[in-house]
Formats: structure tokens, C-alpha cells, sequence
């Protein structure tokens, strides 16, 4: 019940709040346009790198969208007020990194066409890089979720540190998920795909789990 609540608070924060969701999806596709043109005009080069273009994208549009989904908790309160009426960290926690997973998931998916025009790529399956859009998002929204939540409490300079905490340990996950959508892109003769998802679903594992167990710490005054 607990968590059903907190995730119909945030998915409902996040739809009054589409026009901040927007913006980011601008920011990140102007991030793939501009890796784009840096590459220069090599075709075969940018289908090389079409993957690796796609998820710097992402990964950057999430550290804007990760910081700005605690800024109306920490303005108006409402993690505070929450936790003094007994709700669970872990259950605020997974509401929190679920609704950040379905913005990131969102992200991902509007910068596909761009990528696939820009790069002149086109994937082996949609539903597959779909699959491991879904899970580089959870992998990106569990631990951006907790470092959000601990950087919010930072009174000058927490949306600094938040890049600087969050892109080590996104590194992984930015490894497997470029590499997961490389081979859907770009042909997998060696049969690794099973691999690179499994590993990036192994990150989703550990993340979370413990994101949720560490949530309570991080909120607290």
C-alpha cells in the first residue's frame, strides 16, 4: 500500500512536470547531435558509434532529470513529511527509482529515431533495444535516485556533486547497455548479446536492492 502511494505521487509529480521532462529530452538530443557532428561525416564511423553516442546522451540527460526529481521534495518537504507519518524509505525508494526508470525509459526512446537518422543505423529488433533501453534505465535510475536524494540535502553545490558521484558508478552500466545496443545495431556475429544483457541485468540486481536499503540513510536531516 505504502508503495503504491508514493509511486501514484511521483508519476503524478512527473506529468505536472512534463514541460521540465521535455526540456531534458532536448538537452540530451542536442548532446547527440553535437557528438554527431563532432565525429565528422564518416558513415561507417557513426554507425560504429551510434550506440556509444545514444547512451552518453542518456547518461547526461539523466543527471539533469535525476536532480531535478528531488527539487520539489526538498522545496516543499514532502519526503520529510512522508517519512514522519511512517512511510518506509525502501518503499519511497522504489517509487522514486521507478518513475525516474519510466522518465528515463522515455528519454532513451525519443532519442532512437534521432540516433538512427543521424548515424544512418537501424536496429536488428526495436522490441530487443527497447529491452535494453528499459534496463540501462533501471541501472541508471537506481543509483542516480540514491545519490539524488543525498545530494538534495546539500544546502550549496549538491547538483555539482551529484555528475561527480553518479558517473563512476554509471560507468558499468554505460559499458554494458552501449555495448548490448551496438551489437542490435550493428550485427552480432559472435553471439555476445545474451552476455552484455545479462550483465547489465546484474547491475539492475545489486543496485537496487541495495539503493532501497541505503534510501533511509541518505534522506536523513
Amino acid at each position: 500500500m505504502q508503495l503504491w502511494a508514493a509511486a501514484r505521487k511521483d508519476l503524478r509529480l512527473t506529468w505536472r512536470t512534463r514541460a521540465q521532462a521535455m526540456a531534458v529530452i532536448a538537452f540530451a538530443a542536442s548532446m547527440l547531435l553535437l557528438l554527431g557532428f563532432a565525429a565528422g561525416p564518416d558513415a561507417a564511423a557513426l554507425r560504429r558509434q551510434a550506440a556509444g553516442f545514444l547512451w552518453v546522451s542518456i547518461l547526461f540527460g539523466s543527471v539533469l532529470a535525476l536532480a531535478e526529481s528531488f527539487r520539489h521534495e526538498r522545496t516543499q518537504q514532502a519526503l520529510e513529511g512522508l517519512l514522519l507519518l511512517g512511510a518506509s524509505p525502501g518503499a519511497l525508494f522504489l517509487a522514486k527509482a521507478g518513475a525516474n526508470t519510466l522518465l528515463l525509459m522515455a528519454l532513451g526512446t525519443a532519442l532512437v529515431p534521432l540516433m538512427a537518422v543521424l548515424c544512418d543505423v537501424a536496429p536488428t529488433s526495436v522490441v530487443g533495444l527497447l529491452a535494453v533501453i528499459a534496463l540501462g534505465a533501471a541501472g541508471l535510475a537506481a543509483p542516480g535516485t540514491l545519490y539524488a536524494a543525498m545530494t538534495s540535502q546539500v544546502r550549496v553545490g549538491g547538483q555539482l556533486l551529484l555528475p561527480l558521484l553518479l558517473l563512476p558508478l554509471a560507468a558499468p552500466v554505460l559499458l554494458a547497455a552501449s555495448k548490448a545496443s551496438s551489437l542490435l545495431l550493428n550485427g552480432d556475429p559472435m553471439g555476445q548479446l545474451g552476455s552484455w544483457v545479462g550483465l547489465l541485468a546484474a547491475f539492475d540486481a545489486v543496485y537496487w536492492p541495495l539503493g532501497a536499503v541505503l534510501f533511509g540513510a541518505a534522506v536523513e536531516e
